[in-house]
């Protein structure tokens, strides 16, 4: 049985007790979190969260990506959020290589060029967060009144600290 068998069965046993069918699109507590993909991050366990309360947004980095921004716009505008958290965190593996390294290894192995990708890594953690804060704070999108804050996770301890 392959990976993805053993999910479907899992979804089986799960939408077989589902009771939340009525939860509503908008979050209840009107929150948007942007975080890394890494898999050793479930953003609703580190913050309390069950279904419903909140979007989350993730990719490579937990970076205030167009994408993201997109994607947060939507949340904010027509879905009622008014607060954003940015959550990068600790042994993230954006800080272990450069936009360079990466199209120079994808032009070896696949012998095509990237052009002008970023993948938006960086060298300083708590630097990228408050990029990433004020990115989506200067977004003309994002109204003055939505509150922006930004946080590492430690993946060593759970523990998330604010950014300032």
């Amino acid at each position: 049985m392959s990976a993805v068998d053993d999910l479907l069965e899992a979804n089986d046993r799960y939408a077989a007790g589902f009771a939340k069918g009525d939860l509503s699109a908008p979050p209840r507590r009107k929150l948007a979190i942007l975080t890394c993909m890494d898999a050793r991050i479930d953003p609703a366990r580190a913050l309390g969260l069950e279904e419903g309360d909140a979007h989350v947004i993730r990719n490579a980095g937990g970076r205030a990506s167009d994408d993201a921004i997109r994607s947060l716009i939507i949340s904010e505008e027509l879905l009622g959020t008014n607060a954003v958290l940015v959550v990068h965190h600790t042994d993230c593996g954006m800080l272990t290589f450069s936009n360079e390294q990466l199209a120079g290894r994808l032009r070896d192995r696949f012998g095509a060029d990237p052009g002008d990708v970023d993948f938006l890594p960086f060298s300083n953690l708590d630097q990228s967060v408050r990029d990433d804060v004020a990115t989506i704070r200067a977004n003309p999108f994002i109204p003055d009144g939505v509150e922006v804050r930004g946080f590492v996770y430690d993946v060593a301890t759970g523990r998330v600290r604010e950014v300032v």
